[in-house]
């Protein structure tokens, strides 16, 4: 019989019932022993509807399970740290929903109490998974658009009159720039494989939603003149598109974030041409990583060192933003 990695779900998020869940059921290393909510009868809806056995009326109760390895924390952002922690002291691996932190410190914190005690720590983006990031970058490092230039990344929606939402709430972390300025920030280090050198952001903070950033446009600066363009928000029509532009050529990524079957463009003095890269589920692909740096086959692709690198952009991202001033950050990796 294979081996399959026992996951608990601390929470009912809809990202952890729509694609979490799906994506661990679909991989080939997992399978869902146990979700949890703040009331019983919450998990139980959530196990009947996930086809789940055990369902816990708390997250220290699911954390008590010894057949349970690993935990998905879904949980609103300002309680990020506060499981993560409570999950490695209880001896689980955790998979933690993006942004990992509210702040580089957290984060840091969080890496070194899994670290003490001896378990995986990951931030959950799972687009970076996808199949034709590694065909993108394969096709940049072969001179398939010349040299890198810029960055241009979008990512936006229109839930404003969601006031109920954590995140219109300022001291739950709240705001576009955490929930989604996340992605273009993680795409530009992840293509260019280093560390910003400073960045600039303007953001509408209305008093309406909490002073929180319901769009944020940003510059973000690398070695050699290269940059990232980006803006994110959620009370705009919604965008999910990003654009990697070279000397000779440029590609472009329809639903850069949340899609990956559609595969990319790129476009050359010779032409547009489709590329068509055979993907499948990017959460089964993020589940079946985290199951072999679990079980040391293989290291992670992006481990706990990469969220704390992403949060320290954020923050500086934040603190320009509040600001108005440009931020450096020296740019070392």
């Amino acid at each position: 019989m294979t081996k399959k990695l026992q996951w608990g779900i601390l929470g009912t998020a809809t990202i952890a019932k729509k694609s979490v869940i799906p994506g661990i059921n679909e991989s080939n290393t997992g399978e869902i022993k146990a979700v949890a909510s703040r009331t019983l009868e919450k998990a139980q809806e959530m196990a009947r509807e996930a086809g789940v056995k055990e369902a816990y009326g708390s997250y220290e109760e699911l954390l008590q399970d010894e057949d349970v390895d690993a935990v998905y924390i879904p949980l609103p952002n300002h309680l990020h740290k506060e499981w993560v922690i409570k999950a490695a002291k209880a001896g689980k691996h955790v998979l933690c929903e993006k942004p990992i932190a509210l702040n580089e410190s957290e984060a840091k914190e969080m890496q070194q109490t899994c670290a003490n005690h001896g378990v995986v720590l990951a931030e959950a983006f799972m687009y970076r998974y996808q199949a034709r990031y590694a065909h993108i970058k394969r096709t940049i490092e072969s001179g398939g658009i010349g040299e890198i230039r810029g960055i241009r990344a979008v990512f936006s929606f229109n839930n404003s009159e969601d006031m109920s939402n954590f995140r219109m709430k300022r001291a739950n972390g709240g705001g576009g720039l955490y929930d989604i300025g996340v992605y273009p920030l993680s795409l530009a280090r992840m293509i260019y494989e280093e560390e910003p050198e400073a960045v600039t952001v303007h953001g509408f903070a209305p008093a309406s939603h909490d002073h929180v950033d319901m769009v944020a446009a940003g510059l973000v600066e690398f070695s050699g003149g290269k940059f990232l363009t980006f803006d994110c928000g959620m009370w705009a029509a919604f965008r999910n598109e990003a654009e990697i532009l070279g000397t000779d050529g440029r590609i472009v990524i329809p639903n850069a974030f949340t899609g990956g079957l559609e595969g990319y463009e790129l476009i050359t003095g010779n032409g547009s041409e489709t590329i068509e890269v055979k993907d499948v589920n990017h959460y089964a692909l993020q589940a079946d990583s985290f199951a072999q740096a679990v079980w040391k086959e293989k290291s992670l692709l992006f481990g706990a060192d990469d969220a704390v690198a992403n949060m320290k952009v954020l923050d500086a991202c934040l603190i320009s933003q509040e600001n108005r001033k440009r931020i450096e950050l020296g740019g070392e990796r």
